[in-house]
């Protein structure tokens, strides 16, 4: 049976099936309608209608659904354009491949970047590329937290990587995505400059409980680490006055001295002192919670992009060295 479809491939589909027709294909079922999709490639209706009939006549099946209310793929069209999406985006990387390796100093790239990432890391990753690599175009993209949320975005080929944290309740995701950690990003408890807490050189736990506190909502990952931490010190949680996810809402209540939160460290080596925050010196039990970067297993990843990984992992050594200068 292998050798009779291998044979059926060479002697007739691949050497009569055009990407042209998969992609007038495409944009009809985008258009829904006919008409929609001539205007759209610049075509005449009869001369798309043959492109499809061609398709139809090549493959043996009917691809479209003709209706009152326009055109609906069949599931033989849905399943040969879920295959058509990932040739698109080849050709696509393909071109782009070229222009890059004719000019290293051009090229697209498309990102996409957690909350938290957006307040400590991302911006100084950005900054030094584009010093790099200035006529570099890229596309920047805010993503939810959440893996199952934001692995969809690089499944469609929307995104040639994303920046975020993994935390390990979402790992069942790594089977189809690249998972690179740059490095560690601890949560430390953190208040504005001229809070009494920060003045201290040693906090207690216990004493934070009936303070004012401003934390991510319920069943975010920071969230429930406050949580773990209180109650491991067998002590409640503590009541939150506010609960976002705003890194700049944050920043302007914490510096009238009177909130707490709880933050990546790297906040505080990237922009921390510039908002007005330091760190609170009370011990917390870190729990490891890496910055990665994430791409899909199953994509080429384009001489641009890497050299953009390139641009992460050197910005993530300097964290990285700046944290141990700290500790020693």
């Amino acid at each position: 049976m292998t050798t009779t479809v291998t044979m059926e491939w060479e002697s007739r589909l691949g050497r009569r099936l055009r990407v042209r027709d998969l992609y007038i294909l495409s944009t009809v079922v985008k258009s829904g309608t006919m008409g929609k999709a001539a205007r759209a490639l610049a075509m005449s209706q009869p001369a798309v209608s043959e492109a499809v009939a061609n398709l139809e006549h090549l493959l043996g099946v009917r691809l479209l659904d003709r209706s009152p209310r326009g055109i609906e793929p069949t599931i033989y069209a849905d399943a040969i354009l879920r295959r058509t999406m990932t040739v698109f985006d080849e050709l696509k990387q393909g071109v782009r491949d070229i222009q890059s390796l004719a000019d290293p100093t051009t090229g697209e790239i498309s990102i996409g970047y957690s909350n938290m990432i957006a307040s400590t890391v991302f911006p100084k990753i950005v900054e030094r590329f584009s010093e790099q690599y200035p006529r570099v175009i890229m596309h920047v993209d805010l993503v939810p937290s959440s893996t199952a949320k934001f692995v969809p975005g690089l499944r469609d080929r929307t995104l040639d990587l994303i920046l975020a944290r993994l935390t390990p309740s979402e790992a069942h995701w790594l089977d189809e995505i690249d998972t690179e950690p740059l490095f560690d990003d601890p949560l430390v408890v953190v208040a504005g400059m001229h809070s009494r807490w920060t003045r201290r050189r040693k906090v207690d736990l216990a004493e934070l409980v009936d303070q004012p506190w401003i934390l991510s909502p319920p069943k975010s990952w920071s969230y429930e680490r406050v949580a773990e931490v209180f109650k491991e010190r067998g002590l409640g949680m503590p009541t939150a006055t506010l609960l976002t996810y705003s890194m700049d809402l944050r920043a302007k209540l914490l510096g009238s001295g009177r909130f707490l939160t709880v933050l990546p460290k790297s906040v505080l080596g990237h922009g921390g002192e510039g908002l007005g925050l330091k760190m609170v010196p009370v011990a917390m039990p870190t729990r490891p919670w890496p910055v990665s970067i994430f791409a899909l297993k199953s994509r080429t990843i384009s001489p641009t992009v890497e050299r953009f990984i390139d641009c992460a992992r050197e910005v993530a050594k300097s964290i990285v060295g700046n944290q141990k200068s700290r500790k020693s």
